[in-house]
């Protein structure tokens, strides 16, 4: 990877291989992107380089002072207090900040700030019939949040509640349609803002439905987890016949095909056609499913991994990842 320094005369390194590409910082320190765009206009830190295509770049010293500030911000620290000091100055903060207040936290575990609103508010934003606000209000909770909470803690909740207004007719077809673009419009620019530069990157993951599952919300979200931990994701949309799953897969020479299923299906249908499926398919191909048909978990097909809950997917493709190396230095050790 070419590195070169910005205009702005940030720091520049020798070694390139020990840069981190924004998103991967993001999947490190649990602080969002444009979190860190802010912070570098108004701290001036981090000062991120430019690899070859004018894409930011942080050194592993940047990174560990995001680490020591995303803890002191844990602990209830503000970001004017802390986000300019040096790696000294943080590394005395932590120390004098008592260890019950430290022993908890985790990017992993639901220490980030909740959103601005709780889900009721953004019921009633939907129903005022305004995108302008509904996605202002989204966006922000995106950027308070961090990607991966924000999917799984705010918008998994909130499509529950939406379904559930529209069964008890507080909203009509066309209100769950509208919360349906505003959010599906928000995550296309989060999973294009995250994709990886090369499409050689592991696991490619193919993500679609079977008819007639017409719901692709739930798709949208996969793919913006997936896309976070770096694979490549290629999206069919909803309702890919059978009979094409096993020739695309094929075409796009992937790796997993991601399929999910809602309430709505008939458990006799889904388990048929996930057995015809998996029939289809070359065994060195993963197949994985999630979603809220029962039928998924209760009765499990050979060759086929029911990943369940959204914050499940981190686990599941570091498994995926761990095997396949643990395959390949087994065949090397053989050759």
């Amino acid at each position: 990877m070419s590195i070169s320094a910005p205009s702005d005369c940030s720091p520049s390194v020798q070694d390139g291989a020990s840069m981190l590409h924004i998103a991967a910082v993001e999947r490190e320190t649990g602080i969002a992107k444009d979190t860190l765009r802010v912070w570098e206009k108004r701290y001036g830190f981090p000062q991120p380089l430019r690899d070859a295509t004018g894409d930011r770049v942080y050194a592993a010293s940047q990174v560990a002072r995001l680490r020591q500030i995303r803890q002191l911000l844990d602990a209830g620290m503000r970001p004017g207090k802390v986000v300019g000091l040096g790696a000294d100055a943080l590394a005395r903060l932590l120390a004098e900040t008592s260890v019950n207040d430290l022993s908890d936290l985790s990017r992993t575990k639901n220490t980030v700030a909740p959103p601005a609103q709780s889900v009721s508010d953004f019921l009633d934003l939907i129903a005022g019939h305004s995108p302008q606000a509904l996605r202002h209000a989204l966006a922000h909770a995106q950027l308070r949040m961090g990607v991966a909470p924000f999917v799984t803690e705010l918008l998994a909740p909130l499509n529950q509640a939406v379904g559930e207004a529209w069964v008890q007719g507080r909203f009509k077809v066309f209100e769950e349609h509208f919360y349906t673009e505003v959010i599906g419009s928000l995550l296309r620019e989060t999973i294009a803002s995250l994709a990886p530069l090369a499409s050689t990157r592991r696991p490619k993951v193919l993500l679609t439905t079977l008819p007639p599952e017409q719901h692709g919300l739930g798709l949208l979200m996969v793919e913006a987890l997936l896309t976070l931990e770096g694979c490549c994701c290629v999206s069919l949309g909803t309702q890919t016949p059978l009979e094409d799953l096993a020739h695309a897969a094929h075409a796009h020479h992937v790796d997993l095909i991601a399929l999910s299923f809602s309430s709505v299906h008939p458990e006799s249908l889904v388990l048929d056609n996930l057995q015809a499926l998996r029939n289809q398919l070359p065994q060195p191909l993963g197949l994985w499913v999630g979603g809220a048909c029962p039928a998924l978990y209760r009765h499990p097909i050979a060759g086929v991994v029911p990943v369940g809950l959204l914050t499940n997917i981190p686990g599941a493709v570091a498994r995926w990842r761990r095997r396949e190396t643990e395959t390949l230095n087994a065949r090397n050790t053989r050759t």
